[in-house]
């Protein structure tokens, strides 16, 4: 009798549950989809963030898709956004390569229903409901504080530079500016635009370590200029100390092997996880009816302006902890064929 009651207890708990997660409004109606878009769509930092983007989109029910283009084009990234918005997702989440070409695709979009959220660079001038980032800024000035303490406080140093990307060029500004003002005895003695090119960075590095022999350290983004970089580094030396923002296998594998000195790198997993929600809230502003004047506005009163996902700096001690080949196997999941 006792075992047929904690049976009974059990079944009777299981149908709460499952009734109340019927009766959820957070969850997806059969074959709601969220796509999330890139550009460059082979590079490993994506990975992770659309793994988390999963993670909550399974957790309510809803589907995903990865989508975007191989190459470094915004026309391509925009052909491809308009290839997912053709299929009338419940929304995208975008990477917008370049801010002003996007405000038209993202407002077009908008205007047809889908909802969309912008993560890790923005189109601020378009009708997306919500951006979701590291602060660019504190990653540039933090980076900066790194360099300068590495140094002794004294030296030269250059930037390698993505001219044209909304968070490229935050992180390089705030590098700059935070060197100008607390470490004035720390120079800029050359800036090159590379584009996330590795060889580029390559030869940049050579050229400018050429015009500089006390150049000290090297600044970066991304991650891409920086293989390029951290071997030419090598080849004069090993003297010049590389700094980059994001990391992928390489990255890492160099920071380990002292190679490139360290990395900022955006979280993530809190990145899309966050990504996600927004976007669903967006999608569904019917769950919330706020004391203010959205009605009278005409705008999404799930809007957040922007949301901070926070970052890490990765050296040596902890670099073991951001392989995305271990991450993929611990989760037991495939990735972005998902």
């Amino acid at each position: 009798m006792k075992k047929f009651l904690i049976g009974l207890a059990a079944g009777v708990s299981l149908l709460a549950a499952t009734a109340a997660q019927a009766e959820s409004k957070y969850q997806c109606k059969e074959g709601e989809t969220y796509v999330m878009n890139v550009m460059v769509s082979g590079v490993e930092y994506w990975f992770p963030v659309y793994e988390a983007f999963k993670q909550a989109a399974q957790a309510m029910g809803c589907k995903t898709a990865y989508t975007g283009t191989p190459e470094y084009d915004v026309t391509k990234q925009i052909a491809s956004f308009d290839q997912a918005l053709a299929k009338q997702p419940a929304g995208i989440l975008v990477h917008p390569m370049n801010s002003d070409p996007f405000i038209e695709p993202i407002n077009r979009a908008v205007d047809s229903g889908v909802s969309i959220v912008t993560f890790a660079a923005d189109s601020p001038n378009s009708k997306r409901a919500s951006y979701v980032t590291s602060d660019n800024n504190k990653e540039g000035a933090y980076a900066a504080d790194v360099i300068a303490e590495a140094l002794g406080g004294k030296g030269e140093y250059g930037i390698l530079e993505n001219p044209g990307q909304d968070n490229h060029d935050k992180r390089v500004v705030a590098f700059i500016a935070r060197m100008t003002e607390k470490y004035p005895d720390i120079k800029l003695v050359g800036r090159a635009a590379t584009n996330q090119d590795p060889t580029k960075a390559y030869q940049a590095v050579l050229s400018m370590a050429q015009a500089n022999p006390n150049l000290g350290a090297l600044f970066m983004p991304e991650a891409n200029s920086a293989l390029g970089a951290a071997q030419a580094a090598q080849e004069l030396g090993g003297k010049i100390k590389i700094m980059n923002a994001d990391v992928n296998g390489k990255i890492l594998d160099m920071i380990k092997a002292g190679q490139v000195f360290g990395a900022v790198n955006p979280n993530q997993g809190i990145q899309g996880y966050m990504g996600f929600m927004l976007l669903f809230n967006a999608a569904h502003p019917d769950l919330i009816d706020p004391m203010n004047d959205w009605k009278r506005s005409a705008y999404n009163p799930m809007g957040v302006p922007f949301v901070d996902n926070g970052f890490a700096v990765v050296t040596k001690d902890n670099a073991d902890d951001f392989y995305w080949d271990a991450y993929l196997k611990r989760r037991g999941t495939k990735g972005i064929e998902e």
